[in-house]
Formats: C-alpha cells, sequence, structure tokens
C-alpha cells in the first residue's frame, strides 16, 4: 500500500535525499553556534543587561545569529 502513495521515481523521493544532503550542514552550524553563543552570552552577559543597549532581547539575538555563522564558517574551514 505504501508503494502507491511513494513510486520510485517522484519528486518526492527527490525531496527526501536533498534534504538529507542540505540540511545536516544547517543543523551542525546551529548546534556549533549554540555553544559559541553560550560562551559569548556568559562573557557578554552583565554588558548586554546593564542598560547600555538599547534592547537587550534583540543584541542577545543578534549575537545568537553572529554565533551561528560563526559555526557555518568553522564548518566551511574545516
Amino acid at each position: 500500500m505504501s508503494a502507491l502513495f511513494f513510486p520510485s521515481g517522484m519528486p518526492l523521493q527527490d525531496l527526501i535525499f536533498g534534504a538529507g544532503i542540505y540540511f545536516p550542514p544547517l543543523f551542525k552550524a546551529v548546534f556549533i553556534g549554540v555553544f559559541v553563543w553560550m560562551a559569548a552570552h556568559r562573557l557578554l552577559r552583565d554588558w548586554i543587561y546593564s542598560g547600555e543597549i538599547w534592547h537587550p532581547t534583540l543584541m542577545d539575538l543578534s549575537l545568537f545569529a553572529l554565533s551561528v555563522c560563526f559555526g557555518l564558517l568553522l564548518l566551511a574551514i574545516w
């Protein structure tokens, strides 16, 4: 019965195969970025929440995005 819904050569198999190729580097970058963010957040936490930053949550989110970019850069160099 399942062969009726997923016959060979259908685009869904290509999509699943493509997801197996393209998504893991992104997930690896997020995984590395979380650890980079935790270290950077711990070092900068007092400065971020001291009132000197206009919006601490946006600063924290920006720091996380930069950490994920750094994780992707590490994966690309390695």
